[in-house]
């Protein structure tokens, strides 16, 4: 060891590849400085052939509050509903100790289970626990294409027994709450008439607030019902996105959402009331950062509409469920998949719903075309010869 003392400290001199190296270890101990020095050459080795040193892998929580969230906030800016879910997603993960302090090299099945574990003893659904598995796999395949672990990380699987969305309205549901909608509007206008001929009015000089949108409830419900758009699209509906009787709907959750739907007779003549009553670019506009309706904005009337019609609450987005299954009777998977926007055709086929007449009026046509089969044999004059159990049926 090339180690020499200069008053109370060490120094360490050594050639490497022809190039003279001399550092003080500012240590007193010699033993401490030979291995400060050799610890310096076989950095240098290593550099040699290429080896560097491990870069620390982060926890969970720190990737998760440094790098993922930057990620997310520039990826999803223009969509603040798919933003919303993956920080949702993220917090939900880093409020589980066991699991947001390990660094992500030391994640195994195990700790996923026991997060999963810990949802479900919460009462949480199976989807809900979903979506956050969701957004942990998305941090670690993010974490493996990034560098930041070099080992291959656990593989993050869903929970079987998610229910999905499969309730459709009858036709009695159906009417029944759009009529509740109506009903409520009326009753907002009614209110407002009245307030006008009170005392406040007549008497205070106190005019009352005229309600911005009575009938909001039922303009969202129809567009759902009979469009078949998602929550998210009628709310950011634009007007320059209706135009020659269609609405051109260019924003989405994937590139397919981007299509355009013609518009039925009941949905056009919504659209048209409301271009004659609404000065904003909005469809429906409303105090909110953003300018339009949020999902906020309905809940309470949706609740009174299911309420007033004695419908079982259902979430807004089953109205759109309920028109694709209403169009799959009538309309091939293909077209079924282009106005409903889905990017999967798999998604296609959950919202393919035989009713119970549909498939009773199929039945009877496979009837109808298995007894034109001919299952005899023919006599020597010509004449069919069918058999007992045939002519039994018949």
């Amino acid at each position: 060891m090339a180690v020499y003392k200069r008053g109370k400290v060490w120094w360490y001199k050594f050639t490497w590849n022809g190039r003279p190296i001399r550092e003080s270890t500012k240590q007193t101990n010699k033993r401490v400085a030979e291995q400060m020095e050799a610890t310096h050459k076989g950095s240098l080795a290593k550099g040699e052939v290429g080896i560097r040193d491990r870069t620390p892998v982060p926890t969970l929580k720190d990737f998760a509050d440094g790098d993922f969230i930057a990620f997310i906030e520039s990826h999803f800016k223009d969509k603040p509903n798919t933003l919303a879910y993956y920080k949702f997603g993220v917090k939900n993960l880093v409020e589980f100790a066991p699991l947001a302090n390990c660094t992500l090299d030391t994640i195994t099945g195990e700790k996923i289970t026991a997060f999963v574990a810990k949802k479900r003893e919460g009462g949480l659904e199976v989807s809900s626990i979903n979506r956050q598995l969701e957004v942990l796999r998305r941090m670690l395949k993010l974490a493996t294409e990034w560098g930041q672990v070099e080992k291959v990380l656990p593989r993050v699987s869903m929970l079987p027994g998610q229910k999905r969305r499969e309730r459709v309205l009858s036709s009695a549901e159906e009417a029944g709450y759009l009529g509740a909608a109506n009903v409520i509007g009326d009753g907002i206008l009614e209110a407002y008439n009245r307030a006008l001929k009170g005392i406040r009015a007549t008497k205070r000089g106190k005019e009352p607030i005229k309600p911005p949108d009575p009938y909001l409830m039922r303009d969202v419900a129809i567009l759902l019902i009979d469009c078949g758009l998602r929550p998210e699209e009628v709310y950011r509906l634009r007007w320059d996105e209706e135009h020659e009787g269609c609405l051109h709907i260019s924003h989405g959750k994937t590139a397919k959402a981007r299509r355009v739907i013609p518009l039925p007779l009941r949905a056009a003549s919504i659209i048209e009331m409301r271009r004659a009553a609404v000065n904003s670019e909005w469809v429906f506009p409303t105090k909110t950062r953003s300018g339009h309706i949020e999902q906020s904005s309905i809940k309470k009337l949706h609740q009174k509409a299911c309420r007033n019609a004695e419908v079982a609450h259902f979430a807004p987005y089953t109205l759109r469920h309920t028109c694709l299954t209403g169009w799959a009777a009538v309309m091939d998977p293909y077209t079924l998949a282009y106005l409903a926007g889905h990017s999967d055709f798999a998604t296609t086929r959950r919202y393919v719903h035989p009713r119970t007449e549909t498939v009773l009026d199929a039945m009877a046509r496979a009837q109808v075309a298995r007894g034109r089969h001919n299952f005899g044999h023919t006599d020597e004059d010509g004449a069919s010869s069918e058999s007992p159990t045939k002519t039994a049926i018949n």
